[in-house]
């Protein structure tokens, strides 16, 4: 079995910090052609300018996902720069605490669109061209012709009152990927998603800092002890993108240091 994911060029989102940063930062050391691609044009200029202009294989795009025009400038830039696309890791997402009875940005509506529409219609665009380019090379091998992986959370299963929203797009966001699983496996593309219980991602750093009692609550919750760091989870995503993964698809992975295994509802499920 191999793990490799030597000369493919992948596309992650969410990687201007955190989890999406460490799993685009793990691609291109394992020697992957990465598209990083965030909102925040700043820090991925402060995380990738110096970087690309010595390393070819790295390339950042900036833009509001959110928009369907700025996703194919995504993919176009990406296939400018690389000439295709064979993987797509969906690590841009959203966390925050929902008020059931309004609106606004933190609304179920609006972590629907962040966390799940966004990833559903790049994961579209992205699937277009893999089989585009497939049927241009008149690829007639079994091998697939492209994996796309999103990240998702155990807050799909284990809600939490003050996270419905973020619980809610997660949940749609597992239904998602095992849909496109059967949509595009007759086109030779993997889909599979990772479900991560506590890593140290910007969200819950944000979350610790504003409460105390939120570190040890993990702690007790999980029985592995401890938050993990963003770097632990991108084998994971890296087993999932490789042809070591080539016979899976449509499977949610759960990283979670055994989170799951225990009723954990009280804690959020970061």
């Amino acid at each position: 079995m191999t793990l490799s994911i030597q000369g493919k060029t992948a596309i992650v989102t969410g990687a201007a910090n955190g989890i999406g940063l460490a799993i685009a930062r793990h691609f291109v050391d394992r020697g992957a052609r990465v598209m990083f691609a965030d909102r925040d044009k700043a820090r991925l200029a402060d995380e990738c300018g110096e970087t690309e202009g010595e390393n070819e294989n790295i390339r950042w795009f900036s833009g509001d996902l959110r928009e369907k025009l700025t996703i194919e400038n995504l993919v176009s830039a990406t296939i400018d720069a690389f000439d295709g696309i064979d993987i797509l890791v969906n690590a841009s997402r959203q966390m925050l605490r929902t008020d059931a009875l309004d609106g606004g940005d933190s609304s179920v509506e609006a972590l629907l669109d962040q966390n799940m529409f966004t990833a559903l219609r790049l994961s579209q665009a992205v699937a277009r061209r893999m089989i585009s380019r497939a049927e241009e090379e008149e690829r007639t091998e079994d091998a697939c012709i492209g994996s796309i992986v999103n990240l998702t959370s155990i807050a799909a299963r284990q809600s939490h009152p003050d996270l419905m929203g973020y619980s809610i797009a997660a949940a749609a966001l597992d239904q998602a990927t095992r849909s496109l699983a059967l949509a595009l496996a007759p086109h030779r593309i993997r889909v599979n998603g990772v479900a991560f219980g506590s890593v140290m991602s910007a969200s819950l750093k944000a979350a610790l800092a504003e409460d105390g009692g939120l570190r040890d609550g993990i702690k007790h919750a999980t029985p592995l002890g401890r938050i993990a760091a963003a770097r632990e989870v991108t084998g994971a995503v890296q087993f999932l993108a490789s042809e070591g993964a080539g016979f899976v698809t449509g499977q949610i992975v759960t990283v979670d240091g055994g989170r799951t295994l225990l009723d954990g509802a009280g804690v959020a499920a970061h």
